[in-house]
């Protein structure tokens, strides 16, 4: 099993053109040009080919004629989720159109100052729903990685306007000397909503193995861990892309798992939190089988 490096690819250089095309062209043209861009990935991004095949042929079990062109939607589709985050960053007029399955539950949560954890997967475009923030009225913190964080940084700076900001997210970058507990704390008493992804290991780090899609997987137990540590509810959300531009996004019912008692109880605590995540990861990814975006060997 390859593990994830730590990182994701590509950088805000290589969507400067992008940029350019959707400023002065609009989104549609810049999916005009992603048609060729998705078949230059397929032979010159090889490891990340390999795990997509993997994937098509092994874990969703199709056929080789029906993993062939999957290839090309994956990283169309892709695509497509990374041009409309940054077109709606930018507050470039958009087709895009959104249902929220569950806002009530953050209205809610928001509402009663009720901090929470909000746990993702890279499945569809979650990060997509920051635009959906801004209606929520309680403060939203998203986790991250800090190579990633610099990376959105500027991104941000090269596109966003202040019209187009979204004044109550806030990004909590994951650093070496753990100065993001403080943060993360800080947000807990202060009620605030926390978001972050529970789906990648991060290179020497615990994890849990559990069967998704029917393949043993290894989930991080940092994120739930923190559910533990802070005592708070967990919701699971995901953002998935649908027909003509519509994007379904998702919140479960806020769930306050106990975990306490001797190691053993805790432990089976923690796993009956993982299993609830997995099985409603498995669910969208059923669902929605090219918008996996786990670009590594993700099962053993």
């Amino acid at each position: 099993m390859a593990e994830w490096e730590g990182k994701s690819r590509g950088g805000v250089t290589g969507y400067r053109i992008f940029i350019w095309f959707l400023n002065n062209l609009g989104l549609r043209a810049a999916y005009g040009l992603l048609a060729f861009v998705a078949v230059y990935f397929i032979p010159f991004a090889p490891k990340a080919t390999a795990s997509a095949w993997h994937y098509f042929r092994h874990i969703q079990r199709w056929s080789f004629f029906k993993s062939l062109p999957a290839l090309y939607i994956n990283y169309y589709r892709f695509g497509q989720s990374l041009l409309d985050r940054i077109a709606l960053l930018a507050g470039i007029r958009t087709h895009l159109t959104f249902f929220f399955d569950g806002e009530e539950n953050l209205h809610r949560l928001a509402a009663e100052k009720q901090a929470a954890l909000l746990i993702s997967a890279h499945i569809g475009n979650w990060e997509i729903a920051g635009n959906m923030f801004k209606h929520i009225g309680g403060k939203v913190n998203i986790v991250m990685y800090e190579a990633e964080h610099e990376n959105l940084k500027r991104l941000l700076d090269s596109v966003q306007t202040e019209k187009s900001q979204v004044q109550n997210v806030h990004i909590i970058p994951l650093r070496d000397d753990l100065s993001h507990v403080l943060e993360l704390s800080k947000a807990v008493n202060a009620g605030e909503l926390i978001a972050l992804h529970g789906d990648r290991v991060p290179p020497g780090s615990k994890f849990f193995e559990f069967d998704l899609m029917g393949q043993k997987a290894r989930f991080p137990s940092g994120p739930f861990y923190l559910a533990a540590k802070f005592r708070v509810p967990v919701c699971f959300v995901f953002a998935c892309r649908e027909a003509r531009g519509h994007y379904h996004l998702f919140c479960t019912p806020p769930k306050l798992y106990e975990v306490k008692g001797n190691p053993q109880e805790r432990e089976k605590a923690l796993k009956a939190l993982i299993e609830d995540y997995v099985k409603t990861v498995e669910e969208k990814v059923k669902k929605y089988p090219y918008q996996w975006y786990n670009f590594y060997r993700f099962w053993n």
